[in-house]
């Protein structure tokens, strides 16, 4: 079977590889019909991901039907439509019982498909500790509804989750790329009072302007003012930083009132620096990442019921054999592309 894999920093090919086989009496086969490309696969594209392992097939967004299954996966069948968590979690140990599988002590556990075992960016992938990590999908939901609930959706979702936003809130978006735009439509589901989101991209502005026409829109430049501008307290309520650009972490923090909470959702491909001395006195509150994605159910539900809608975000579609050239439109931002949908 053809699979996008890692050969080296900076460097990605199809190559291929063997069907993959059940290991576990935990594991699943999935046939995969749609996966996706995600900033992440460029992270360890140039290097960024230290955990990457050379030689995997890379891809974690993904949907599929069961091929088959291990003796000890229940409640799915051969056949069967899934969503596939970006995480792999037992569901057993103390972390999981917390909700907090993104630290998962299972030697499978956090993000291992398409970072440490072979992801989904090929024809078949095995799914380790199944059982937690596919969730159907609802009759009536297409592959694009579904693509992203397992990782950019998810994402969003436990930002907006962990952010402890109330009606009374002027909650900030710091960019909207498309793990921003899945934090925007998690965010609204809270019906805070006002959302500005922050975007460089004058494109992407464009995009959030059409589908989300309620939103106060503003640029890096101008953001604490127009922040200052349209805020009750001095400053946003809930900040979620989903840029990762060289200077949004300074700016989520600047933008924040006094006892706000700060979500930082974005990956960085540098250290950051928390100047304690200008914070002295804002009192402020960091969540950070990653995903705890184990809403996956109850993001399907919101997709069945219309109250979540992802597929204005895939701009572009290419079968697997022309991924290299989705991937060169995907990193150089191209042809005012979001997300890329890779076919079989």
């Amino acid at each position: 079977m053809k699979a996008y894999t890692y050969i080296d920093n900076g460097r990605f090919e199809l190559v291929e590889k063997p069907k993959p086989m059940i290991l576990e009496p935990t594991d699943a086969i999935v046939r995969v019909t749609m996966s996706s490309i995600c900033t992440s696969d460029l992270h360890i594209k140039h290097g960024s991901v230290p955990r990457a392992v050379p030689g995997i097939t890379v891809g974690h967004e993904m949907v599929g039907i069961v091929e088959e299954l291990g003796s000890e996966v229940q409640g799915f069948c051969k056949g069967d439509r899934v969503t596939v968590n970006v995480e792999t979690f037992c569901g057993d140990c103390f972390y999981c019982k917390q909700g907090y599988v993104n630290n998962c002590t299972s030697p499978h556990g956090g993000w291992a498909l398409g970072c440490r075992i072979d992801g989904g960016q090929t024809e078949y992938v095995r799914v380790p500790l199944a059982q937690q990590g596919l969730n159907h999908i609802p009759d009536g939901v297409s592959d694009e509804q579904a693509l992203f609930v397992g990782d950019i959706l998810a994402t969003g979702f436990w930002a907006a989750r962990i952010s402890e936003i109330s009606t009374d809130d002027t909650v900030l978006i710091i960019g909207a790329g498309p793990t921003g735009i899945c934090a925007l439509l998690c965010v609204m589901l809270k019906h805070p009072m006002r959302v500005i989101v922050c975007e460089k991209s004058e494109e992407r502005r464009a995009f959030v302007k059409q589908h989300y026409p309620d939103v106060l829109l503003t640029t890096p430049e101008e953001c604490s003012d127009f922040v200052m501008q349209h805020s009750d307290h001095g400053g946003a309520d809930r900040v979620l930083e989903v840029a990762g650009g060289k200077d949004t972490f300074q700016l989520a923090w600047q933008c924040a009132r006094p006892n706000a909470i700060v979500t930082v959702v974005a990956l960085y491909d540098e250290p950051q620096v928390l100047p304690l001395p200008q914070m002295y006195g804002k009192n402020l509150t960091f969540k950070t990442g990653g995903v705890d994605g184990c809403d996956c159910e109850e993001i399907l539900q919101l997709i069945k019921e219309g109250k979540i809608d992802t597929t204005p975000l895939i701009t572009h579609r290419f079968p697997l054999e022309r991924i290299a050239e989705a991937y060169e439109i995907f990193e150089q931002k191209r042809d005012g592309v979001i997300k890329v949908a890779i076919t079989q």
